[in-house]
């Protein structure tokens, strides 16, 4: 049996018909079956409103993860053994007078890990805490997994992080950010401090600045009345891009456990320079998607989006300039980005290293290019470091040249999706690639002042055309620096 499969686990899916359950849980789920990573007596029960049965769920689990996993990857075999594990109870996880009949289903627990896994809406996760708790459901095996966001600001993610505290220890809340758990973004950490060569370099003697986008081609789809609450500062940038930013500029941690690492990413949340006032206008840009047209398809405006006010100010990109006040990063600038409806999509980290301090050979009257590491996480997991190198021929012409690592292609065995790992990590206890109570009190603390300023200042998002790479201004955040986005520099 693999070492991972050692915990006989009762993992309860909480919002088991939604998107996410579909998407990601279940066939992530599927894999860790096929590949032997769940404990024989493992069993799954999803729970949702929807009137379905044990078999008829199964069905419509069947349809779903046949769809996404990878070609091949699904065959009647696996299927089977993964189906069996697999029951569904009709619920509604806001009435506490139901939860009984969920302690029934489950029977007693005798040792086994139970996780339940809260893929419903944010504002019932206290609730359903405490509704597990009056049911006698929350032991010291018990893990409860919470989806971003938490909450909406500093003080409702407070709230819910106390009501939580009250039934259960901060020991088994695992706040997730799938981010966390890409394979390029664990090599982050591998390469910063697993290899001599990159360490002595990262920091402000050395690097010039920093880049961190995420970027969509899609717009919020299904999404408009969660998203419309939400905007991109919320959905995006307060975890996903603030925990990778956490990764870039933390400090080696004693040892790779989860207090350790968790201690050294709330340093850096705790060091960001606070954003507030007119620096709100000066250091950060909002943006709204209109109209637009990729590859020749019309893309409507984001205000013509199902279940989204015609009138919206909801933000769907955000561009801004943060700075972290500790030794090792005084004076870098960290540009972080997010938006929907771009023109490609993309997730990377961009490390910017000064130039050399002399320049040495010619290069026709143009300013060389800088040595620059790129780490791409989505749509490939690579990770690009360009040099200068001499051009073939006479003379001592230089020319950018990139020295590449496909990780799919060095490892040539099949990436294990994010929520795999995450998933193998809560049944584990492992809360290392978990985000703490305290990191999201500080990522709010940093956050909320934006929030406030963009409110007082009565100001609409700059509107950019869906299709395209966002407002002008966010191009202009960068050039005042005398900066500018890597992808805008090579289109």
């Amino acid at each position: 049996m693999p070492a991972h499969a050692r915990l006989p686990c009762d993992l309860v899916v909480m919002g088991g018909t939604g998107d996410l359950a579909m998407r990601k849980l279940l066939p992530a789920l599927y894999y860790l079956q096929r590949d032997g990573n769940l404990h024989p007596q493992s069993r799954i029960l999803a729970l949702a409103r929807a009137r379905h049965d044990s078999s008829s769920y199964r069905r419509l689990v069947q349809r779903h993860v046949s769809q996404h996993v990878a070609p091949g990857d699904f065959d009647q075999a696996s299927w089977q053994a993964f189906a069996e594990r697999i029951d569904y109870l009709s619920l509604d996880v806001s009435q506490r007078v139901e939860f009984p009949r969920l302690a029934n289903a489950l029977g007693q627990a005798d040792g086994r890990v139970r996780v339940f896994y809260l893929a419903t809406l944010p504002e019932l996760f206290a609730a359903t805490a405490e509704h597990l708790g009056a049911a006698g459901l929350i032991d010291a095996q018990t893990r409860i997994v919470l989806e971003k966001p938490l909450g909406s600001s500093g003080q409702s993610a407070e709230r819910i992080n106390q009501r939580i505290a009250a039934v259960c220890d901060e020991s088994q809340v695992f706040r997730i950010d799938h981010y966390l758990g890409k394979e390029a973004v664990q090599n982050l950490l591998a390469l910063r401090f697993g290899n001599a060569l990159f360490e002595p370099l990262w920091r402000n003697a050395h690097i010039e600045h920093v880049q961190i986008s995420v970027l969509e081609t899609v717009g919020v789809e299904n999404r408009g009345a969660y998203y419309d609450q939400a905007g991109a500062m919320r959905d995006m940038l307060q975890n996903h891009l603030l925990q990778l930013l956490c990764l870039v500029a933390m400090e080696a941690p004693v040892h790779f456990g989860a207090e350790a690492v968790r201690n050294e990413k709330l340093k850096i949340l705790e060091a960001l320079r606070p954003i507030t006032g007119m620096d709100v206008q000066d250091q950060t840009v909002r943006g709204q998607y209109a109209d637009g047209e990729r590859a020749s398809e019309r893309l409507p405006a984001y205000y013509f989006e199902k279940s989204v006010d015609h009138d919206s100010n909801t933000e769907t990109f955000v561009a801004l300039r943060a700075e972290i006040d500790n030794w090792r990063w005084s004076g870098v600038p960290f540009y972080l980005r997010t938006g929907k409806a771009l023109a490609h999509r993309k997730s990377e980290i961009v490390i910017q290293f000064k130039p050399v301090p002399h320049r040495l050979f010619a290069s026709d009257g143009r300013a060389p290019a800088h040595n620059r590491l790129v780490i791409g996480l989505q749509p490939q997991e690579d990770i690009s470091l360009s040099l200068m190198a001499k051009a073939p021929g006479r003379g001592m012409a230089l020319q950018e040249v990139e020295l590449d690592l496909n990780l799919a292609e060095a490892f040539r065995r099949r990436r294990w999706d994010a929520y795999e790992r995450l998933l193998l990590d809560v049944i584990e206890g492992d809360a290392t690639l978990f985000m703490r109570r305290d990191e999201i009190a500080a990522a709010w603390r940093w956050v909320d002042p934006i929030i406030r300023g963009w409110q007082d200042c009565y100001r609409s998002p700059k509107r950019y055309a869906a299709g395209s790479w966002g407002p002008e201004a966010a191009d202009s955040l960068l050039e005042r620096y005398g900066h500018d986005w890597l992808d805008r520099r090579e289109s």
